[in-house]
């Protein structure tokens, strides 16, 4: 399994739990069971903060009450690499692709772009394999960790991708200037207002997550797509011909 082990998950030293409320999608949708959430990072380097950034959102995620799996991407080809992407590093991570309901993305910013690393992972998931779809219809939150001064160019970038992925990105975003200086020894990110933003956006995330997920059906529901597939709609179980259909007796 190429998926990273989360330690510490319970221990949120930069946390203040006064302020944060337990359960943020509370009347919201069903928590029949847990949000299953999957991260991805965009740097190999030993000393990550990519990485160590998404480990920070998936313990605040783990917090709330959702199922977390942090993809190790250091042994992935690149896109095209294996003829017919035969490698097991891509086969699984299209399978916690398809086992998500909502993702988070976090990239260095290299060149004011998103890292080669990270494009590499996007890249290596299809709008559509066999009749499934890895990404449509799932939630996404995007952040960007810059060795410099704050800047927004990879959250950008990541937001045109899922968008192109067919996913609902959430309005909240993270940028981390200066990462060098946010994370202590131990690799835990320090008390800032950087921390408390990354909460912000995984407390939207675990709300919009559990808010559209009954919805997912319905929401990618397309006419270009049935016209293709040769699947009329049924006027007798078509919901929306039914409720604006004139009723038997009204005038």
């Amino acid at each position: 399994m190429r998926l990273r082990t989360l330690t510490d998950i319970d221990h949120l030293p930069a946390l203040d739990p006064a302020y944060l409320n337990r359960n943020p999608a509370q009347g919201l949708g069903p928590l029949d069971h847990k949000p299953r959430i999957l991260l991805l990072y965009g740097s190999l380097r030993e000393q990550s903060y990519s990485r160590l950034a998404t480990e920070e959102a998936a313990r605040i995620l783990e917090y709330f009450g959702a199922e977390t799996r942090i993809f190790d991407p250091s042994d992935l080809p690149l896109p095209d690499q294996v003829k017919g992407d035969n490698h097991p590093a891509v086969k699984e991570l299209r399978e916690h692709a398809i086992w998500s309901e909502a993702m988070v993305w976090c990239s260095p910013e290299r060149h004011g772009q998103i890292t080669g690393i990270m494009k590499a992972q996007i890249d290596h998931l299809p709008l559509n394999m066999g009749g499934i779809r890895p990404t449509q219809g799932r939630t996404l939150a995007v952040m960007q960790v810059s060795g410099g001064s704050q800047s927004f160019n990879a959250v950008n970038t990541l937001r045109i991708l899922g968008r192109w992925m067919r996913m609902y990105t959430i309005p909240n975003q993270s940028s981390v200037a200066k990462a060098w200086q946010e994370f202590d020894s131990q690799g835990r990110m320090k008390p800032s207002s950087y921390y408390d933003r990354i909460v912000d956006v995984m407390e939207e995330l675990f709300r919009f997550t559990v808010l559209l997920r009954p919805h997912g059906e319905q929401l990618v529901d397309r006419y270009s797509e049935r016209k293709e597939a040769r699947k009329p709609i049924d006027p007798q179980t078509d919901l929306s011909a039914i409720a604006i259909a004139p009723q038997k007796g009204a005038a």
